[in-house]
């Protein structure tokens, strides 16, 4: 059997933006965690959002990233990360 190929990952601009504004070793961890989905979309502990076709929420720390994911494309886009206590509104 095959193995199928990783998703490609896309970050919005907006999210490009927010980073730069973060601490670089929180950078790191954030963009290794976003990495991770290329290989696995719905890890462990991923919420699909309600109200939303496609969204799905996964935890770092205190923050929480917002993506899309796409199977047919097998893409996964990054629409942006908050933290925890305004990530869902």
């Amino acid at each position: 059997m095959a193995e199928e190929r990783p998703y490609d990952v896309f970050l919005k601009p907006s999210v490009e933006k927010d980073l730069r504004r973060l601490p670089v070793p929180f950078v790191q961890r954030l963009l290794d965690r976003i990495a991770a989905l290329s290989a696995d979309p719905r890890p462990r502990g991923v919420v699909k959002l309600t109200g939303a076709e496609s969204l799905y929420g996964v935890r770092l720390g205190d923050y929480r990233i917002i993506y899309e994911i796409d199977d047919t494309d097998r893409r996964v886009t990054v629409s942006y990360f908050r933290h925890r206590s305004e990530a869902y509104r």
